[in-house]
């Protein structure tokens, strides 16, 4: 245990580093370039801040939205009224897990006939749902049914006991899927070009089209450090932001 948590300590402090060295070695080596006209009008810093901004804000929405809708869910189903249709919601998650997030954003294209930023959002949210909703359901069934019998025990109400015992003590549970939907969402997030979301894979997309190795550099690499400083983040939150006695 000590071996494996100091390798977590040294992982969080080389993670951001390998991330800035990543973005600002890609960076430096380009714009030291003598690019051309055309190579100059997707590696400027008003385009690079744009598509970077925007892959933020679509992997930040997606996150919002799978939480807002995978944790009360997750919570609602293993109540006892609701857990005979659970194998019904998870089989639903689990087939938008499956299928691939470029068939989901074109799917999602063609039905809607329409483009921008939701079109991108919405086929990654059913990608990114399963983890956050699966371990939320695992966590409250890690609960030591002694503890919640004693919290009632006590004279809690039902969603006393939710809120006080079974929740605190699934949070890890749920940290841990939020960190995966994190590296789905980044991940995916690459190809919300094709519906017209922006994004880093503009570059990638502009680089390859143009058989332009420079701007694919760029984008990849920006795109591996992005992915890099948010599993970063996620690695923060599940190492501090659960119950201090579980850490």
């Amino acid at each position: 245990m000590r071996a494996q948590a100091r390798a977590e300590r040294i992982r969080l402090l080389v993670q951001p580093v390998l991330a800035a060295s990543l973005a600002c070695g890609v960076l430096g080596w380009a714009f030291s370039r003598d690019l051309t006209a055309t190579q100059r009008s997707s590696i400027n810093a008003r385009a690079i801040a744009a598509a970077s901004w925007q892959h933020v804000l679509i992997t930040a929405a997606v996150v919002a939205i799978v939480v807002a809708i995978a944790v009360p869910l997750g919570t609602l189903l293993t109540r006892p009224g609701f857990r005979r249709v659970a194998p019904i919601i998870l089989g639903a998650a689990n087939i938008g897990a499956s299928a691939p997030a470029i068939g989901l954003i074109v799917l999602c294209y063609l039905v809607t006939r329409a483009t921008g930023f939701w079109v991108g959002v919405a086929p990654i949210v059913a990608l990114a749902l399963l983890p956050v909703l699966h371990n939320t359901m695992l966590g409250y069934r890690q609960v030591p049914a002694a503890l919640v019998d004693a919290g009632r025990g006590q004279g809690m109400s039902r969603p006393m006991v939710l809120w006080r015992i079974e929740f605190p003590l699934a949070v890890p549970y749920i940290l841990a899927g939020l960190r995966t939907s994190l590296v789905l969402a980044v991940g995916s997030a690459t190809l919300s070009f094709l519906v017209s979301a922006g994004g880093l894979g503009v570059l990638i997309d502009t680089g390859y089209k143009l058989r332009d190795n420079v701007t694919l550099w760029v984008g990849a690499l920006l795109t591996v450090a992005l992915a890099l400083l948010i599993d970063w983040f996620g690695a923060l939150a599940e190492r501090f932001l659960g119950p201090k006695g579980l850490r």
